[in-house]
């Protein structure tokens, strides 16, 4: 489907002009700027190449032909997209939907800048307080002393004096004569005044320098000169000044030190609030928040019991029953429930545990005193059983220097902020309540501050909080995260590209998110999405429809318009949307009798919740954002048997005890979407073992015998065959200081990774460079057509889940979390029905995915839970959810009112609960 874009005006469109980047086949679009428009197809039909690889690619390299000489030269060789020419094109952000940083430092809040608003805002116009006294930390300045002149009586006569500080090596008459040669000429001694030059007999240390005498006036002239004196008070009293009012005696000091309570306090400044600055860090933990250090989840494994049952693992033994005795016999004193579980326990009694009193020995005692040991061979081995990463116990993993708390806004300091709730953040700003001048000061943070909070909460991330680290978050969260930070930046005339914000949203969110998105778009931005989302397809004011189907069947246009002109059409996705082809509700769901149970699950947010898992069947966990569905199956399901199984695992989270039959399972596996492999060499062929058979292959060959070339030759991971300019990676990165790394195609090997004698090796008229770059399609026919089926056997799971599309030798750093998911699925079918009976969880595996590819998805499910496997999803997609044979829906809402189960049962069932927000959503499925 092609459309004549020369008639249309680019300042209304942007044109593009016959793109041929990967599969697209030569097509024309054009974009209507200032619209949300959704592009949809078949996952590897060319959305992703349409979008990223052709618009922003082309938007990113105009912008940098914009700047220095520096940058420019290296874009003669920075690759333009396949395409004859683009037009109206805007300055282009791309949004794409990956866990956007490593770093141990990045939080929530540095991410999306309210934390360096926040810094701005304690350093403006917070108030120190004395944690001695709890009283204001205030600095007298020259207007303070000024003001108070200004209350008394005019004719007031007054001394202004400064303390004399004599340093030890002078004595009194050599401290006098060096400040006559300063040109002070009166000190005053026992309430006297004297001249200093009548002075010739040693005096006592105890006296005043006199700065000024003065006669109180209305006078501006006179305050003017006064500011002076005072100023030169301060400076020779080192921070202190007196006025004495001559005729009552009666001295008013004045300090210009910040200090109370005998403590010299820190001035706010935003270097005392990060912690990414030595000046701001803690000193422990140098800002991270973590050390190494003694393991509270190691000491206290098992929180379900009491202290009388033991839940402190080392008092246990024999050697060290005096410590559990001890604290048992005072426990009465000061009210410890001894026989209540340890999760029951306040924060205040667990802390008075560890620290311990006059009457008992903490653990924190405990264990410095086993250090204090550790030349002893057992004491050494029995703390390295308790050590681990842990909560830095100076800042309490704050991050930040003690001084910063003493710093408040409404009693509330900066640690203490960013460890709330963005819900109740948001509270916390709305009812601010400011003096008339902190308000002038801080009008303009706030705007910033409570903006930034609000598109956070626009786009569902109500439940996180300031201070969570970006790399703990879902690919989804990272996303949305950029997407309120671009939010924030209020940009206009730009070109937003999204990859699938859907990602990670219950359907009650995605209402919202479509809201975020028209804001986008009302701010006079073109916002580009690509998405499978029927709600938003639905928002928008136009779809793109690529296909007809994926890879080498797909890159045309099968249909554009409103999503009204979209039903009208032939293609994949309105047939699906229509009705006519729809994903099949099972008939049946299996009801299985082998159940694993998760007892008293309490790790942060769930509330010691008892949930069921039926095996050798497919079961979905749902629930909004933030509900714990990730904490219940990956903190503590996936390492608690894990652990069971093999002995050793991840940290598990906090739970009373699992039950049920774990030993019909024999292998676990957690399938979520983290790359498929570090390096960039690594492929989807050789991640699921076929490339072993391919490189056999053509080592096989008559050529290959007579080079003597082996197997290895025919590898880029190896010396010998493989290009050495780029090392077999077909691209060399350049290092841009201030930008992102620009990969170019290696100009050696022309980015085929191999050298040119290699390449001459064939088997039927293809190199080992032209079957890397087939699509699993078209290996499995080419292999099939020559007998070769031991490798397109191989190659045939990656076409059932969907993958067909993909190259054999592509990038895995290019492929999305989706795909890379449905790899690792494949490679467990592979294996078939030889692998052990096993459990295998999977996080989102609808990532990125069309209805027709979530039904080959659904397909390659039920074919491993035939070859007697169990399946647990984590899942938001309607889809899917409505084809599960048993679902656990967590919530109700995200965060700290989230961790409670709301149901578990059948889809069915699901549907007459009526405290679900999945429930309406699934009931509108399966009508």
């Amino acid at each position: 489907m092609t459309k004549n874009i020369a008639t249309l005006n680019p300042k209304e469109n942007i044109l593009i002009k016959g793109a041929r980047l990967h599969n697209l086949k030569n097509i024309d679009v054009a974009i209507p700027r200032n619209k949300l428009v959704v592009i949809t197809g078949l996952s590897g039909s060319g959305k992703s190449s349409l979008a990223f690889d052709t618009l922003f690619a082309e938007g990113q390299r105009r912008y940098v032909e914009s700047l220095s000489s520096y940058a420019r030269q290296f874009l003669g060789r920075l690759n333009k997209p396949k395409v004859d020419y683009i037009k109206g094109i805007a300055p282009a952000i791309a949004i794409e939907q990956k866990v956007n940083s490593t770093n141990p430092r990045s939080t929530v809040g540095t991410s999306t800048e309210i934390y360096d608003y926040l810094k701005l805002l304690f350093a403006r116009i917070g108030k120190t307080y004395s944690p001695i006294s709890g009283e204001e930390v205030k600095k007298q300045t020259v207007t303070d002393v000024l003001n108070y002149i200004k209350t008394l009586e005019i004719n007031t006569k007054l001394l202004l004096l400064s303390p004399v500080h004599i340093p030890d090596e002078r004595s009194v008459l050599q401290t006098l004569k060096i400040l006559a040669q300063q040109g002070y000429s009166r000190i005053k001694y026992k309430d006297e005044v004297l001249r200093i030059e009548d002075i010739s007999t040693e005096i006592e240390h105890d006296f005043y320098l006199v700065i000024d005498r003065v006669i109180v006036k209305d006078d501006e002239d006179f305050y003017n000169r006064l500011g002076d004196a005072i100023q030169t008070a301060f400076f020779e009293g080192k921070g202190e000044c007196i006025i004495e009012a001559i005729k009552t005696g009666l001295q008013t000091t004045f300090n210009n030190k910040f200090e109370l309570d005998g403590i010299q306090f820190l001035e706010p400044n935003t270097h005392l609030f990060s912690f990414n600055n030595p000046y701001g860090a803690c000193p422990t933990c140098e800002g991270y928040g973590n050390v190494i250090g003694i393991d509270e989840d190691l000491v206290i494994p098992n929180t379900s019991l009491s202290i009388y049952e033991d839940a402190i693992l080392p008092w246990k033994s024999d050697s060290f029953q005096d410590y559990k005795n001890n604290l048992i016999n005072n426990a009465y004193t000061f009210d410890i429930p001894i026989h209540k579980p340890w999760f029951q326990l306040t924060e205040k009694q667990k802390q008075l545990i560890w620290n311990g009193n006059n009457t008992f020995e903490g653990l924190h005692s405990f264990f410095k005193h086993l250090e204090e040991k550790s030349y002893k061979i057992q004491y050494r081995v029995m703390l390295s059983r308790y050590r681990g990463k842990t909560k830095c116990t100076t800042c309490n993993g704050k991050r930040l220097r003690e001084e910063a708390n003493n710093i408040k806004i409404q009693d509330k300091n900066i640690s203490e902020l960013v460890d709330l709730p963005l819900n109740e953040l948001i509270d916390f700003f709305k009812n601010l309540k400011l003096t008339v001048n902190d308000q002038n000061i801080a009008k303009r943070l706030l705007i910033e501050i409570n903006n930034r909070l609000q598109f956070l909460n626009n786009v569902g991330l109500t439940y996180l909080t300031l201070n969570r680290t970006s790399n703990t978050l879902s690919g989804g969260e990272s996303q949305r995260i950029n997407l309120a930070t671009s939010l924030g930046s209020s940009l206009v005339g730009s070109m937003y590209i999204l990859d699938e914000p859907s990602i990670g949203l219950h359907p009650k969110d995605t209402e919202r998110l479509i809201k975020v998105l028209k804001d986008l778009r009302d701010l006079g931005n073109t916002v580009i999405v690509v998405e499978h989302d029927e709600d938003i397809m639905k928002a928008a004011d136009m779809i793109i429809d690529i296909g007809p189907e994926a890879g080498t069947f797909g890159g045309e246009i099968v249909a554009e318009g409103t999503f009204e002109e979209i039903l009208k059409s032939d293609s994949l996705t309105a047939k699906y949307l229509n009705n006519e082809l729809t994903i099949e509700v099972p008939k049946n769901r299996r009801k299985s009798k082998n159940i694993i149970e998760v007892i008293g699950a309490r790790e942060h947010n769930l509330k010691n919740i008892n949930v069921s898992f039926p095996l050798n069947s497919l079961t979905v966990v749902t629930g909004v954002s933030g509900s714990g569905k990730s904490t219940l199956v990956s903190k503590i399901l996936y390492p608690a048997i894990q652990k069971q199984l093999s002995g050793f695992g991840e940290k598990v989270g906090q739970y009373t005890e699992i039950k049920g039959n774990i030993s019909t399972i024999e292998h676990i596996e957690f399938i979520n979407q983290n790359p498929i492999g570090r390096s960039s060499r690594s492929n989807p062929v050789t991640y699921i073992k076929a490339y072993d058979d391919i490189r056999t292959l053509f080592a096989s060959e008559k050529l290959s015998k007579i080079r003597n070339y082996q197997a290895k030759h025919f590898s880029f991971n190896v010396e010998g065959g493989r290009c050495e300019v780029c090392k077999g990676e077909g691209e060399v990165t350049i290092e841009m200081q201030f930008m992102a790394d620009v990969h170019l195609e290696c100009e050696t090997c022309k980015g085929k990774r191999f050298k040119k004698e290699v390449l001459e090796v064939k088997f039927h008229d293809k190199s080992i460079n032209d079957i890397l770059n087939c699509t699993i399609d078209d290996a499995i026919l080419f292999f099939n057509n020559y007998e070769e089926t031991k490798i397109a056997k191989k190659l045939q799971p990656l076409q059932d889940v969907g993958l067909g599309y993909v190259t054999l030798g592509q990038s895995s750093s290019t492929l999305s979390g989706g795909e890379a998911q449905r790899i690792k699925l494949a490679s467990f079918l592979v294996k078939g029905t030889r692998q052990s009976k096993s459990l295998f969880i999977f996080d989102e595996p609808t990532t990125g995915l069309h209805f027709h590819d979530i039904k080959k998805l659904l397909k390659s499910f039920n074919a491993l839970i035939t070859n007697g496997h169990s399946i647990i999803v984590i899942e938001h997609n309607i889809e899917l959810i409505k084809c599960a044979d048993y679902i656990i829906d967590l919530g109700k809402e995200g965060g700290k009112l989230g961790g409670e189960l709301i149901f578990q049962g059948t889809p069915e069932e699901l549907i007459k609960c009526s405290e679900s927000y999945t429930a309406p959503y699934l009931a509108e499925k399966l009508k």
